[in-house]
């Protein structure tokens, strides 16, 4: 039988091995990740700049689309355009912000948009979200109205940078990424909604109890394939002020999903945890 220094010798050698096999695997995980952001540079270059500050977590599914047919004539599309010197928001490193501030593997919601703002200094890879100084839009604004309603302990902020839900897990994605300059809807059908497609599809099979908030038609229709006995998927008209009074409002999705993630041992999202004036990104 062993005696207490031989055990404590014993424990202490599986330390140290357990410690070095650590050590090993994230070194090779740094190495493995290294290799990623140089092939994501190459990356850019092939896709004339539009693949750019990508979520590592992110590129490692989604490399192979960067190089389908769809892909590069959207990439060459946005390219020309903006050799041309047409305005296209947002700007090129803010397009995949949504694949940097929430990882992939923890997407526990998904809020899907349209295409992003097409004012200057709004859109910043983020649906529904402005980036800091810009007045918040009026769907956004009906969206903050409706989570005062459905939980009374939210704050409106004064602002309507979202990267506090990011952060938590909410992806908040757009059908298109990108959008001339005060011309709504003028990126559709040229292969972002593909792109997006392949996300969901993703995320739809790859993944469980996701919670899919899909408001207005288009967001429907875009979500109609999610498997609903593998994810929650809550519709609603869309916040627009257009429509927001068609069921947008009192549609009570924000404690829906809360109490969706709880029975699920989930951790809930904190609507309230957006940054505070002093802590917003994006200048």
């Amino acid at each position: 039988m062993f005696n207490r220094q031989q055990a404590k010798s014993v424990s202490s050698v599986s330390k140290s091995n357990s410690i070095i096999i650590s050590t090993k695997t994230k070194e090779k995980e740094s190495i493995k990740d290294n290799l990623l952001l140089e092939k994501m540079k190459l990356e850019t270059q092939r896709t004339r700049g539009l693949v750019v500050n990508m979520g590592l977590s992110w590129y490692k599914i989604f490399e192979k689309e960067f190089s389908k047919e769809y892909f590069q004539k959207l990439a060459n599309f946005i390219a020309d355009q903006r050799e041309q010197g047409v305005v296209i928001y947002p700007p090129p490193h803010h397009v995949f912000t949504f694949t940097r501030m929430c990882e992939l593997n923890q997407v526990k919601v998904v809020i899907l948009g349209q295409d992003p703002y097409h004012g200057p200094n709004q859109a910043h890879g983020l649906s529904f979200s402005v980036r800091k100084n810009i007045p918040t839009p009026p769907s956004l604004q009906n969206i903050f109205k409706e989570l005062k309603s459905d939980i009374p302990d939210f704050i409106i902020p004064k602002h309507g940078t979202l990267s506090g839900w990011a952060r938590q897990g909410v992806l908040l994605l757009n059908a298109c990424l990108t959008v001339e300059q005060q011309k709504a809807n003028s990126h559709r059908n040229k292969g972002w909604e593909k792109f997006t497609d392949t996300i969901i599809q993703y995320l739809n099979d790859q993944s469980s109890n996701i919670v899919f908030l899909l408001w207005g038609k288009d967001a429907q229709h875009k979500g109609s394939r999610i498997d609903q006995k593998r994810h929650y998927v809550l519709k609603a008209a869309h916040p627009s002020p257009l429509s927001a009074a068609n069921g947008f409002f009192n549609c009570k999705h924000f404690s829906k999903t809360n109490g969706y993630l709880k029975a699920g041992d989930l951790d809930e999202i904190d609507w309230s945890q957006l940054p505070s004036e002093d802590e917003l990104p994006f200048d």
